[in-house]
């Protein structure tokens, strides 16, 4: 039997605990300069590339393979205009890029970059119907292939199903990657933002959308993990090398945003969000009717189980109004942005998504 009453015991533990905080937190701050110094310098985009086409502030980014042979239906990665595409690209272990190429398929990737005050009438008709359609014919004159496979992410999935639908006979396969697709109660944040809220009030005070909106708009989403649970956790791992780095990639990814431009930001909002158009197959860019019946290639959407930017259910029921008999649903455990990050995914998502490809290609 202890020899203090309880209520002295338990004081006394607390007390070791806050000793034992305090010893921590010391060790911690004499390695403060050398991990602030890692944090900085941290590389991001692991994968050699080379820059094959240039149109306004746009790049398509070619990689260099790592397989002796390629398939020869190259694979074009249409990213969200907002934030850096690298996400796809963090770290060798942590690259969807590299899956990719690990499998042998042929890799491209838009990097959109920001508009300036001259792009801000950039409609979302400019966006599929010129640079991805440009981007399209580069790869294909290149790879002497009359139609390409496109996986897109995001934004990107949403604009890269315009793109199928009008351009039906450029796409063999089409992955559409935690992709807002149906927007009629589905559940996700960005819905709910979306309602009762007027873009244009945003885009005529600052023309184009600014990144910081946008970035502190999904900060505020989780604010608790956000602003202080992921420092608490980094100061705790600080001895962690591996850990520190990671964390550095992330914060870098998160802070180097991009502008959006205005008026394809307000189509966006207005059509596809609140109106629901592209479901609804009542969406035009430009004169042309975005006829999602004309979506007859092999469609592969990728979701998250915990994704509550573009949960399952804003992406699945697209499925039951397209013209494709070759469909099918990867849904894996994880967020918006674990889908192309996390270890699991790496291990068992991504190798499954490649063979879907490959099969195909």
């Amino acid at each position: 039997m202890s020899r203090f009453p309880r209520p002295i015991s338990a004081a006394l533990d607390v007390e070791r605990q806050v000793l034992d905080d305090v010893a921590d937190v010391e060790e911690a701050t004499l390695e403060l300069p050398e991990r602030l110094g890692e944090m900085a310098s941290v590389d991001v985009g692991a994968t050699p590339c080379e820059v094959v086409y240039r149109e306004n502030k746009l790049n398509l980014l070619h990689y260099e393979p790592v397989t002796d042979e390629q398939r020869d239906v190259p694979v074009l990665f249409v990213y969200a205009l907002i934030n850096r595409p690298y996400i796809l690209d963090l770290q060798p272990g942590k690259s969807v890029v590299r899956r990719f190429l690990e499998a042998g398929l042929d890799v491209y990737m838009i990097q959109w970059n920001g508009p300036s005050r001259l792009d801000r009438h950039l409609t979302l008709d400019h966006y599929v119907n010129v640079y991805i359609d440009n981007c399209v014919n580069a790869i294909r004159e290149r790879s002497d292939a009359e139609a390409i496979d496109v996986l897109g992410y995001c934004m990107g999935g949403t604009m890269s199903a315009m793109y199928a639908a009008l351009h039906a006979e450029k796409v063999r396969n089409l992955g559409l990657l935690a992709t807002g697709l149906y927007f009629d109660d589905s559940g996700g944040v960005l819905e709910q933002w979306g309602d009762d809220f007027d873009p244009e009030r945003l885009t005529d005070a600052y023309g184009n959308v600014p990144e910081s909106f946008l970035e502190y708009g999904f900060r505020d989403m989780n604010p608790v993990n956000n602003y202080v649970t992921k420092y608490v956790q980094l100061f705790r791992n600080f001895d962690d090398e591996e850990f520190v780095e990671n964390f550095a990639r992330m914060e870098r990814w998160l802070s180097e945003g991009v502008d959006v431009a205005g008026d394809a930001y307000v189509e966006f909002i207005e059509h596809i969000y609140q109106e629901n158009r592209l479901y609804e197959n009542d969406l035009f860019l430009g004169d042309r009717h975005v006829d999602i019946d004309d979506i007859d290639m092999p469609v592969l959407l990728i979701v998250g189980e915990y994704d509550n930017l573009i949960p399952p259910t804003a992406s699945t029921p697209f499925l039951d109004v397209i013209s494709s008999e070759d469909t099918d649903v990867k849904q894996f455990s994880a967020g918006h942005v674990g889908l192309a990050v996390s270890d699991r995914a790496h291990e068992s998502l991504w190798p499954d998504v490649c063979e879907w490809y490959v099969d195909r290609s």
